[in-house]
């Protein structure tokens, strides 16, 4: 009996994933635990194994398509053996130059022949049909070819299974004479959401709705900051330490001491947590991720440098694991490397608060009755007042500017 390929929950908050790229033909010999595709979740590509031992016997999902948690994506089992539903499977060492259909072939269906290379087929005459909105079905070799020759999908006619557009199309159509071009509307361009960018939009309803949220700002003098992190180069030339990394350690050494910020919103209670896990957020291209520090406050700043260089790397590369982007008790997001002066930040629940960091700029400021010229640096505090009241959230604000400004209170 044929075994399923499922799509599983690749992340603890996925609920659906879009197939990236099979790694595996129909009729490969496969055992437990080969790669068999890698797919797309909300936070990651991520692979899919296979969870037993045969042939690949039906690739039912193609490259580009999102398909829900536990949806059957293929089938394994032995070579030659029929699909469950009806149809043949591919004969083992046999793999398909295009990729599959949604469904399996029906029973009473001609099996199709394989399209001879040197028989290629005609050009369409015609551009297909489509309804407003109607989501163009291409394998993602069509789909590259054809912007890489400025063609319009949307004006090919598909001779795939149930109009697909596959690679002889894609090049049929360039090959063709140019025809007459049509008069399309313009001004705007729909672009597919990716799972982590749905993932987000569900995320921030979640947020900026229901928690009751208010804004602490801090302005910061980094002036002794600056000078830690300059003699920290000094004595270490190859160190890679940034802003960023000491603004951590010392966010964690005051999450220490405030422990309600350190917390999470349980709805019927409220979670202290007593190890400090930082979120750090980082930009991609499909939106944001928020890597792990884990237990931020027993860690050195060096570590700490390395640490979120090696997770950021990993995180653009889309490569992260679950438990290294899951389980945060806080969160930073800094835009100050974009000249961004000050912001709010969106709290990413269950956590009750985020750090909100801005660039830093000298600015004219008094001292001692004196007009001098300091770094500085802007902060804002987004707090969930079911946890954390103003006074509360001023005093951890108080604790951390005060250990920016003196960096040695950070190890007392």
């Amino acid at each position: 009996m044929p075994t399923k390929v499922v799509m599983e929950a690749l992340s603890p908050t996925m609920e659906e994933g879009r197939l990236v790229e099979w790694k595996k033909a129909e009729g490969d010999a496969v055992a437990t635990g080969d790669v068999l595709a890698e797919v797309e979740t909300d936070k990651a590509v991520m692979e899919l194994v296979a969870r037993a031992d045969g042939t690949l016997l039906k690739r039912v999902v193609g490259e580009g398509d999102t398909v829900p948690v536990a949806e059957v994506v293929g089938w394994i089992g032995e070579a030659g053996e029929e699909i469950p539903g009806g149809g043949a499977a591919a004969p083992a060492g046999d793999a398909k130059p295009e990729a599959p259909t949604h469904e399996a072939p029906k029973a009473e269906a001609p099996k199709p022949e394989a399209p001879k290379a040197e028989a290629p087929q005609a050009a369409p005459t015609a551009a297909p049909a489509r309804a407003e909105g109607e989501r163009i079905k291409a394998s993602p070799v069509a789909r590259r070819i054809a912007d890489e020759r400025g063609l319009d999908l949307g004006q090919i006619a598909g001779s795939g299974p149930e109009g697909r557009i596959i690679k002889r199309d894609v090049e049929s159509a360039a090959s063709a004479p140019a025809a007459a071009p049509a008069l399309v509307a313009s001004g705007f361009q729909d672009v597919a959401l990716s799972q982590m960018r749905k993932a987000i939009a569900r995320r921030l309803v979640q947020s900026i709705g229901p928690i009751p949220t208010f804004y602490l700002t801090a302005e910061v003098d980094m002036e002794r900051a600056a000078e830690a992190r300059a003699a920290l180069l000094a004595r270490d030339p190859d160190g890679k330490f940034s802003f960023n990394d000491i603004i951590i350690r010392a966010t964690a050494a005051a999450l220490r001491r405030h422990p309600f910020v350190n917390a999470w919103w349980m709805d019927d209670r409220i979670r202290q947590w007593h190890d400090v896990h930082i979120g750090v957020a980082v930009a991609i291209d499909e939106g944001l991720i928020t890597p792990i520090v884990r237990h931020a406050d027993r860690k050195g700043l060096r570590e700490i440098a390395t640490e979120v260089r090696e997770l950021a790397g990993r995180a653009r590369a889309k490569r992260l694991l679950p438990e290294e982007y899951t389980g945060a008790t806080f969160t930073i997001s800094n835009l100050g490397m974009f000249g961004i002066d000050d912001f709010t930040a969106i709290i990413n629940p269950p956590e009750v608060g985020i750090l909100a960091v801005g660039r830093i700029e000298p600015k004219p400021v008094v001292v001692d009755g004196a007009v001098v010229v300091r770094r500085r640096m802007r902060m804002t505090l987004s707090c969930d007042h079911r946890v954390i009241d103003g006074a509360t959230g001023a005093q951890f604000l108080q604790t951390l500017v005060g250990m920016l400004e003196n960096p040695l209170a950070m190890v007392l």
